[in-house]
Order: structure tokens, then sequence, then C-alpha cells
């Protein structure tokens, strides 16, 4: 993979841990890291976000080869290994810190997620409307060091991971056996 073309993108789709290890295994994609996006607050920690008064989300942030995945296709995946319906929820995480969002780095990226969304909404996919919402990338901080790589380090001694996180590889290896990394 040719590091010098990669692009990246900002994903929020609930727990990070979560969605950072979905991505890390999809085809096109360099590396993953968990951090926070879409607040107030510089430089935030794990513990100030989880207060919910932050207005920062629990994000990831990818490093994609557009050659290999373009942005509608990292969408199809964010959208399809989450709850895109539940306002401020995923699962038993609750609060604005898990909303479901795309952190947009221009127009025509977020041309791309309205349609998308608008998309999803007109086919019936879900039976209740998408409520992503669509935000510009202002600032992005990276999570502390113990959040990078969670499932992957932790994964089989956490019952959160077993819980959550495992089910949900198990979803996307499903669903999106051919683009998982070989």
């Amino acid at each position: 993979m040719n590091k010098e073309n990669l692009e990246t993108a900002v994903l929020a789709g609930g727990c990070f841990w979560c969605t950072e290890a979905v991505f890390q295994q999809l085809k096109g994609v360099d590396h993953v890291e968990s951090g926070y996006a879409g607040g107030h607050v510089a430089n935030p920690t794990y513990e100030q976000v989880c207060t919910g008064n932050t207005g920062h989300a629990e994000v990831i942030k990818i490093w994609y080869d557009p050659q290999v995945i373009n942005f509608e296709g990292l969408l199809e995946v964010f959208f399809k290994t989450h709850d895109p319906t539940s306002l401020n929820r995923q699962g038993a995480d609750v609060g604005t810190q898990y909303r479901s969002a795309i952190f947009y780095r221009n127009e025509k990226e977020k041309e791309i997620a309205a349609n998308i969304i608008k998309d999803l909404d007109d086919s019936g996919y879900y039976s209740e409307k998408v409520v992503t919402t669509l935000e510009p990338l202002k600032t992005y901080y990276a999570a502390e060091n113990y959040h990078q790589d969670y499932f992957r380090v932790k994964g089989d001694q956490n019952p959160y991971c077993q819980m959550v996180v495992k089910p949900k590889l198990e979803k996307f290896e499903k669903v999106f056996k051919d683009k998982i990394k070989d």
C-alpha cells in the first residue's frame, strides 16, 4: 500500500473499540486510530468525554487507500455495522459521545454521505429514519494509548468485548467476507 496516497475518514458509530476492530479488517485500510471529535474541549480525556459534557463523540480515524476502497465503500460498512437509527445510543452505550456521525473533510464527502443517508431512508432498509449527523471535521484528538488496538490486545480478557465487539465482528465477517483483508 502506497502510504503517500492514503486518505483519511473520521466516523462515529458508538464505542470506538467496536468500530476500530471492524475497520482494521477491511481491505484498503492501512490503519485505524481511536479518538475524539465534534466537541468544544481541547485535548479531552476519556473520562471527560464519558461525562457527555465535552460535545465530543468517540470516533475512529481511518487511513485508507482510495484505489482499493473509496469513501462510499467505507460508508457502506459503517452503516451496516452499527445502528444509525438510534439517537445518541448504540446498545447499552448511551449519550452524545456514542452518536452516529460522519465528520466530513470537504463538501464532496458531505454530499456523498447525505446521498447515502437519503438512499437508505428512501429504500426502507431500516424501519426507522437514519439519524446519523453530518458534521464538519474541525478538530480530531487521538484517544489515550490504552484505547488503541483495544480488541486485538485486550478483547479476550474484557467481557464488554466478548458481548459487544465480538458479535459485531462476526456480523461484519459474514456480511462483508469479500472485503476482509487476506
